[in-house]
């Protein structure tokens, strides 16, 4: 991969990574406001428990793709980004365009699937 394409890549992560870390923290004031609503009854409760829940699952799963993000930023770094970490093979450019972050090509991203 050329160092045009890694520049460009690490742009679109680097993107990203931005728009992620301000999710996350809508979702921590989300979460805030939910709790210091003031439940009436056991309905009230409930929804604002399921909400928060929802709020917790979401904020869990973006830090998870900014652990991804990272990790691809760090690959990045050391020049090691778009080969798959099975085959070690290079992922294909689409695949690299859909998920940017992707560790796998889409033969062994299949195999780790149904492995897991």
């Amino acid at each position: 991969m050329t160092d045009e394409k890694f520049d460009e890549y690490k742009k679109i992560l680097e993107e990203r990574k931005a728009l992620l870390l301000r999710n996350v923290q809508d979702n921590e004031k989300e979460i805030s406001e939910l709790k210091r609503t003031d439940a009436r009854d056991e309905a009230d409760h409930a929804t604002i428990s399921t909400d928060s829940e929802i709020e917790r699952a979401l904020s869990a799963k973006l830090m998870q793709e900014l652990k991804e993000i990272d990790y691809a930023l760090f690959k990045i770094s050391n020049k090691t980004y778009g080969i798959c970490e099975m085959c070690e093979e290079p992922i294909g450019e689409a695949r690299l365009k859909v998920k940017p972050q992707a560790k796998y090509c889409i033969v062994c991203r299949e195999i780790v699937e149904k492995t897991a």
